[in-house]
Protein backbone atom coordinates (compact mmCIF):
# COMPACT_ATOMS: atom_id res chain seq x y z
CA UNK A 1 0.00 0.00 0.00
CA UNK A 2 0.99 3.34 -1.00
CA UNK A 3 0.75 6.77 0.63
CA UNK A 4 1.69 10.38 -0.26
CA UNK A 5 3.23 12.62 2.48
CA UNK A 6 2.89 16.38 1.84
CA UNK A 7 5.73 18.43 3.57
CA UNK A 8 4.09 21.86 4.65
CA UNK A 9 5.51 25.56 5.26
CA UNK A 10 4.90 28.75 6.62
CA UNK A 11 7.54 31.26 6.50
CA UNK A 12 5.90 34.50 7.83
CA UNK A 13 3.96 34.97 10.75
CA UNK A 14 1.10 37.19 9.08
CA UNK A 15 0.42 34.11 6.71
CA UNK A 16 -1.31 32.55 9.85
CA UNK A 17 -5.23 33.12 8.98
CA UNK A 18 -6.27 32.40 12.68
CA UNK A 19 -9.51 30.47 13.88
CA UNK A 20 -11.19 31.24 17.05
CA UNK A 21 -11.85 28.36 19.89
CA UNK A 22 -15.29 26.79 18.91
CA UNK A 23 -16.64 26.94 22.24
CA UNK A 24 -16.05 27.92 25.59
CA UNK A 25 -14.27 25.81 28.01
CA UNK A 26 -11.53 25.38 25.74
CA UNK A 27 -8.03 25.47 27.00
CA UNK A 28 -4.39 24.87 25.73
CA UNK A 29 -1.73 24.35 27.80
CA UNK A 30 1.86 23.54 27.88
CA UNK A 31 2.86 20.14 29.52
CA UNK A 32 6.07 20.50 31.14
CA UNK A 33 6.38 17.01 32.71
CA UNK A 34 4.56 14.41 31.05
CA UNK A 35 5.02 11.00 32.36
CA UNK A 36 5.70 8.30 29.45
CA UNK A 37 2.43 6.40 29.92
CA UNK A 38 0.69 9.48 29.09
CA UNK A 39 2.36 10.47 26.28
CA UNK A 40 1.73 6.91 25.16
CA UNK A 41 -1.42 7.31 25.38
CA UNK A 42 -2.32 10.11 23.35
CA UNK A 43 0.35 9.13 20.36
CA UNK A 44 -1.88 5.75 20.33
CA UNK A 45 -5.11 7.55 20.88
CA UNK A 46 -4.41 10.38 18.88
CA UNK A 47 -2.92 7.81 15.62
CA UNK A 48 -4.38 4.93 16.02
CA UNK A 49 -6.75 5.39 13.21
CA UNK A 50 -3.95 7.01 11.05
CA UNK A 51 -1.30 4.62 10.89
CA UNK A 52 1.14 6.01 13.79
CA UNK A 53 2.94 3.10 14.57
CA UNK A 54 6.73 4.60 14.34
CA UNK A 55 7.04 4.90 18.28
CA UNK A 56 4.41 1.88 19.40
CA UNK A 57 7.24 0.16 20.68
CA UNK A 58 9.27 2.46 22.28
CA UNK A 59 9.80 1.40 25.48
CA UNK A 60 9.47 4.00 28.90
CA UNK A 61 13.20 5.13 28.65
CA UNK A 62 13.41 6.05 25.16
CA UNK A 63 10.01 7.95 25.39
CA UNK A 64 11.85 10.11 28.82
CA UNK A 65 14.62 10.55 26.62
CA UNK A 66 12.67 11.88 24.34
CA UNK A 67 10.65 14.34 26.63
CA UNK A 68 13.65 15.69 28.13
CA UNK A 69 15.28 17.04 24.48
CA UNK A 70 14.97 20.60 25.01
CA UNK A 71 14.80 21.10 21.54
CA UNK A 72 10.66 19.17 22.06
CA UNK A 73 7.47 21.31 23.58
CA UNK A 74 4.29 18.96 23.96
CA UNK A 75 0.89 20.66 24.28
CA UNK A 76 -2.48 19.58 24.90
CA UNK A 77 -6.04 20.90 24.70
CA UNK A 78 -8.90 20.18 26.89
CA UNK A 79 -12.53 20.79 26.77
CA UNK A 80 -14.31 21.29 30.14
CA UNK A 81 -11.16 20.03 31.80
CA UNK A 82 -10.96 16.73 29.80
CA UNK A 83 -7.74 15.96 27.40
CA UNK A 84 -8.67 16.62 24.02
CA UNK A 85 -6.15 16.29 22.24
CA UNK A 86 -1.98 17.25 21.52
CA UNK A 87 1.00 18.97 19.68
CA UNK A 88 4.73 18.80 19.33
CA UNK A 89 6.74 21.32 18.68
CA UNK A 90 10.57 20.88 18.06
CA UNK A 91 13.00 23.41 17.44
CA UNK A 92 15.53 22.42 14.51
CA UNK A 93 19.16 23.86 14.54
CA UNK A 94 18.66 26.20 11.58
CA UNK A 95 15.55 28.27 13.57
CA UNK A 96 12.82 25.97 12.12
CA UNK A 97 10.08 24.65 14.14
CA UNK A 98 8.28 21.49 13.23
CA UNK A 99 4.53 20.74 14.08
CA UNK A 100 5.83 17.57 15.15
CA UNK A 101 2.46 15.45 16.05
CA UNK A 102 -0.36 16.78 16.11
CA UNK A 103 -4.10 15.78 16.47
CA UNK A 104 -7.34 15.14 18.77
CA UNK A 105 -8.42 12.13 20.22
CA UNK A 106 -11.42 10.71 18.29
CA UNK A 107 -14.45 11.46 20.38
CA UNK A 108 -13.14 15.43 19.69
CA UNK A 109 -12.80 15.09 15.73
CA UNK A 110 -15.31 17.00 13.90
CA UNK A 111 -16.03 19.91 16.43
CA UNK A 112 -14.32 22.24 14.62
CA UNK A 113 -11.27 21.88 17.77
CA UNK A 114 -8.85 21.41 15.01
CA UNK A 115 -8.70 25.03 13.16
CA UNK A 116 -8.13 26.55 16.61
CA UNK A 117 -5.49 24.00 18.07
CA UNK A 118 -3.89 24.65 14.66
CA UNK A 119 -3.60 28.00 15.09
CA UNK A 120 -2.71 27.74 18.82
CA UNK A 121 0.25 25.20 17.73
CA UNK A 122 1.89 27.85 14.95
CA UNK A 123 1.09 30.93 17.14
CA UNK A 124 3.14 29.24 19.86
CA UNK A 125 5.93 28.09 17.10
CA UNK A 126 6.75 31.88 16.27
CA UNK A 127 6.90 32.96 19.61
CA UNK A 128 9.70 30.70 20.13
CA UNK A 129 11.68 32.55 17.43
CA UNK A 130 10.47 30.09 14.58
CA UNK A 131 12.15 31.03 10.98
CA UNK A 132 10.00 29.26 9.96
CA UNK A 133 7.46 27.01 10.85
CA UNK A 134 6.60 23.59 8.83
CA UNK A 135 4.68 19.97 9.15
CA UNK A 136 4.14 17.30 7.47
CA UNK A 137 0.91 15.09 6.88
CA UNK A 138 0.00 12.29 5.20
CA UNK A 139 -2.86 10.72 2.75
CA UNK A 140 -3.76 8.72 5.75
CA UNK A 141 -4.19 11.41 7.99
CA UNK A 142 -7.96 12.80 8.53
CA UNK A 143 -9.16 14.03 5.38
CA UNK A 144 -9.20 17.81 7.13
CA UNK A 145 -5.52 17.53 7.98
CA UNK A 146 -4.55 19.00 4.60
CA UNK A 147 -7.36 21.55 3.97
CA UNK A 148 -7.01 22.59 7.51
CA UNK A 149 -3.26 23.85 7.01
CA UNK A 150 -3.35 25.41 3.98
CA UNK A 151 -6.49 27.28 5.06
CA UNK A 152 -4.68 28.54 8.22
CA UNK A 153 -2.02 29.47 5.80
CA UNK A 154 1.08 27.28 5.06
CA UNK A 155 1.74 26.45 1.82
CA UNK A 156 2.98 23.34 -0.07
CA UNK A 157 6.70 22.85 -0.89
CA UNK A 158 7.04 19.15 -1.14
CA UNK A 159 5.26 16.00 -1.92
CA UNK A 160 6.20 12.20 -1.62
CA UNK A 161 4.78 9.02 -2.20
CA UNK A 162 5.76 6.75 0.15
CA UNK A 163 5.03 2.59 1.05
CA UNK A 164 3.03 1.67 4.13
CA UNK A 165 4.58 -1.31 5.68
CA UNK A 166 2.67 -3.92 6.83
Amino acid sequence: MHAVRTYLEMIDPAALDPAPPPQSGVSVTHEAEVLPSQWRYLYTEVGRAYHWIDRLSWTDEEIHAYLSDQALELWVIRVEGELAGYFELRRESDGAVEIAYFGLLPAFVGRGLGKFFLTRAVERAWARGAARVWVHTSSLDHESALPNYLARGFSIWKQETYEIPD
